[in-house]
């Protein structure tokens, strides 16, 4: 049958539809007549399939046009390079890592607030909504993109974006207009299709994409190559004086553990290689947290009453003196404070599972395989009987849809309200989420195995400090009717404006003129 299910707006309706028609394990059309996929909610086949990576790698489709953007970082690197590098690249992501950056982090959540309030403070001829609410109708998805942009810069190889404040940084325009030209804006044309699967026709008829993302290589190339490199001579000149390099961003301990004497010279990786993985970590690491970010703060706005009971929850941690005034150490205190509150948790966990920022994936089968099954399915034998099994063969060649937003909405997983928003549900979970596969709290948001997203602990830090700041500051309140489209990335737009890309606008409150009003 032809696959309908990729749009997140009919997505769950379609899956369901599956499950009840045809079973937990179903073969559907891929692209073309004669391509087969596997799409699969069965928990025990999607864990045998992400566990055994090594088998079931992404198609070289998925492959080239990741590679051609960031390079072949984690992202696109398969087999033993990927191994290589997820190696080398580990210790820069540990908790003790991650905590120190949670200053930056606590940093652009402030500036972004700083910046919305003199915004706001400056505004005229105000429209009627922001009026009635004494705020003022902000683009989120866009401001909130750029902090994050800022925060990647920092953490990830301590450079000064600076996108909060201006659009300007050439480096940052770079990756801006290679991610958003090359990826928000395609139109999933029947050229897009062709390039995909014969890219040479890019280099023949280059088109607006191609030439894009050629240009942002040619800036990426030189100055964050240029930035590799004056990191590498900052560590080779403290190994020679007997002391060792106090960077604490991400390129630093990446660089770091790459020459690390208990790394065999055979599992280091090379210099591109690192400026690749740069590369994947601003990608991964600005626009999935970004995302998440913006559709949190969609779905309080959508929610009053949750929005207010987090804010209080959130009120009842803030330090008696301003915020601004916080060292390093107070700053770290209150984070670990914030991590704590069960509610934002819930909240947290309930957004990353109702909108998930990865809509789905695709592995193919790279050897013959047999997938094992919680529920039998019904295969016909030779003499054309049916029978039920709790295994069957994966060809090699054969694609497997993962459905990431499906086995997240599952509603006899997840309970009848399984679409709906409630944060409450992660009190009392049904038994049944407890076999789910997924990384991070029984969900596949950030995936599941060998490669689950490396960066997870990073991101939530991200996500809640970015919440504690905008939330006791600010309320938000619906502007416009706001949709979700499949890009890449699940993405919001406004509805019958689409065309303008993707964009999430609400009321941004003040809360002291609210409170006043």
């Amino acid at each position: 049958m032809p696959w309908k299910g990729e749009s997140p707006s009919r997505s769950p309706r379609v899956h369901e539809k599956f499950i009840k028609d045809y079973g937990r394990n179903v073969r559907i059309r891929g692209l073309f007549p004669w391509e087969e996929r596997l799409f699969t909610l069965d928990p025990v086949s999607l864990a045998h399939i992400l566990k055994h990576s090594t088998i079931y790698e992404k198609p070289w489709q998925s492959r080239a046009l990741i590679s051609s953007m960031i390079g072949v970082g984690m992202l696109a690197a398969e087999g033993q390079m990927h191994k290589r590098q997820r190696r080398v690249a580990t210790p820069a992501f540990s908790i003790q890592n991650m905590r120190a950056l949670v200053p930056v982090t606590f940093k652009k959540g402030m500036e972004l607030k700083d910046r919305w309030m003199s915004l706001i403070s400056v505004s005229q001829d105000p429209s009627e909504g922001e009026k009635s609410c004494g705020g003022m109708k902000l683009d989120v998805c866009h401001w909130v993109s750029r902090a994050t942009f800022d925060v990647i810069g920092l953490a990830g190889f301590d450079y000064h974006f600076n996108a909060i404040r201006d659009e300007s940084n050439e480096l940052f325009m770079a990756y801006k207009d290679m991610f958003e030209t090359a990826i928000s804006q395609q139109k999933g044309s029947l050229w897009d299709l062709a390039a995909l699967y014969f890219p040479v026709i890019d280099k023949l008829w280059p088109g607006e994409r191609y030439r894009v993302v050629q240009r942002s290589h040619e800036v990426i190339n030189r100055v964050a190559g240029r930035l590799v490199q004056e990191k590498k001579r900052k560590i080779e000149e403290a190994e020679k004086s007997g002391s060792v390099y106090g960077g604490k961003d991400l390129l630093s301990a990446l660089l770091k553990s790459n020459i690390a004497v208990d790394l065999p010279p055979d599992q280091r990786i090379s210099d591109e290689d690192i400026l690749h993985n740069i590369n994947t970590f601003l990608f991964a690491g600005s626009d999935t947290s970004s995302l998440t970010v913006t559709w949190l703060l969609y779905l309080l706005a959508k929610y009053p009453e949750v929005q207010e009971r987090l804010r209080g929850e959130l009120r009842s941690i803030q330090p008696a003196v301003p915020l601004e005034s916080l060292t390093q150490d107070e700053i770290a205190s209150l984070y670990t404070a914030v991590a704590e509150l069960p509610y934002l948790e819930n909240v947290v966990k309930e957004t990353l599972r109702l909108i998930p920022p990865v809509h789905s994936s695709i592995r193919v089968a790279t050897q013959d395989d047999v997938i094992p099954t919680a529920t039998p399915v019904e295969l016909r034998t030779a003499d054309g009987k049916v029978e039920k099994v709790h295994s069957f063969l994966m060809p090699k060649g054969a694609c497997v849809h993962v459905p990431i937003e499906a086995f997240n909405l599952d509603r006899e997983v997840w309970g009848p309200d399984g679409w709906a928003f409630n944060p409450d549900r992660w009190d009392n979970l049904p038994e049944a989420v407890k076999a789910q596969p997924g990384l991070y709290s029984n969900i596949l948001t950030f995936s599941a195995g060998p490669r689950s997203c490396i960066g997870v602990k990073f991101s939530i830090i991200e996500i809640k400090m970015f919440a504690f700041i905008l939330l006791t500051h600010f309320k938000f309140a619906p502007a416009d009717l706001v949709g979700k489209a499949n890009v890449v990335l699940t993405r919001p737009y406004v509805v019958d404006k689409h065309k303008e890309g993707s964009q999430c606008p609400l009321f941004v409150i003040p809360l002291s003129t609210q409170t006043s009003a």
